[in-house]
């Protein structure tokens, strides 16, 4: 058996607030369930019902995003995911330093995209796959000493799925403009720093993630995870709040939760 996403939010709503339809968006890993039963693992590469997505949280602020069919995506692609051999058919790398991108990409991967600007401007991509659209909007990071702006020196990347719209907001550094809002659109599912300095302060990207009024936040880019406990508690009387266990989840336009909720992920590499 799966566990479903009603299931899992059913130990976090109160009882009058539990009136959604059962989905079968996650799978725990194997172990005891009730009755004695299994709870199978559904894992990277095992197959997908139709029109969802899995997203497996790699490690920082790299995930995979699998589609039903099989094309794969890996967000801020430092060059290693783990021990299998295996090629992504699409990676991002949204900021120029060593935990979010590499100098030497695999060269079997037929799509790289690179999230910062360059001497002839901002990088802008749009990436047709048939099954995933990756594109991508730019944002200005601090210098790395903390004065001025590196102008377009990241990139929020959104991959357009099953049709959800997943967003992976990157090495973020501001609030994004009018303009950044509107060309990223809305967000059905959206991944989000909480470090609490390296990007924003915990408030401020609290602010955000309230802008983008997604279905599904995934807390990434956290460290001792105190800086995740506190973004956790400055969210938790407007998003309900679920700690998986897992590393991986499986999500479809029609299960999304009724109330925004904060998926927090384990992350595991792949092997």
């Amino acid at each position: 058996m799966r566990l479903t996403l009603l299931s899992l939010l059913l130990f976090a709503f109160p009882a009058a607030a539990q009136e959604r339809i059962p989905s079968h968006c996650f799978a725990v890993a194997q172990g005891p369930g009730n009755g004695g039963e299994t709870i199978m693992r559904a894992g990277f590469g095992d197959a997908l019902a139709d029109d969802h997505v899995r997203i497996h949280y790699i490690d920082h602020a790299s995930f995979v995003i699998e589609t039903q069919k099989g094309l794969r995506a890996v967000t801020d692609y430092t060059g290693y995911t783990g021990l299998r051999d295996w090629v992504p058919d699409v990676v991002t790398m949204n900021n120029a330093h060593g935990t979010h991108w590499t100098a030497r990409p695999d060269p079997r991967i037929p799509h790289v995209l690179e999230g910062w600007a360059d001497a002839s401007g901002p990088r802008m991509h749009e990436v047709d796959l048939g099954e995933i659209l990756v594109r991508n909007v730019p944002t200005d990071v601090r210098s790395r000493y903390g004065e001025g702006a590196r102008v377009n020196g990241n990139s929020i990347f959104v991959f357009e799925v099953a049709g959800l719209c997943i967003g992976h907001l990157g090495h973020l550094h501001h609030m994004p403009d009018e303009a950044q809002f509107a060309s990223i659109g809305r967000l059905d599912v959206v991944m989000v720093p909480v470090d609490g300095g390296y990007t924003m302060a915990v408030s401020e990207m609290a602010e955000v993630v309230r802008r983008l009024r997604s279905s599904v936040v995934i807390p990434m880019h956290w460290f001792s995870g105190a800086s995740l406990q506190v973004f956790l508690k400055d969210m938790e009387d407007e998003f309900q709040v679920v700690e998986t266990g897992m590393n991986a989840l499986e999500l479809s336009l029609r299960d999304l939760p009724g109330r925004p909720t904060i998926l927090v992920l384990d992350p595991a590499l792949i092997d």
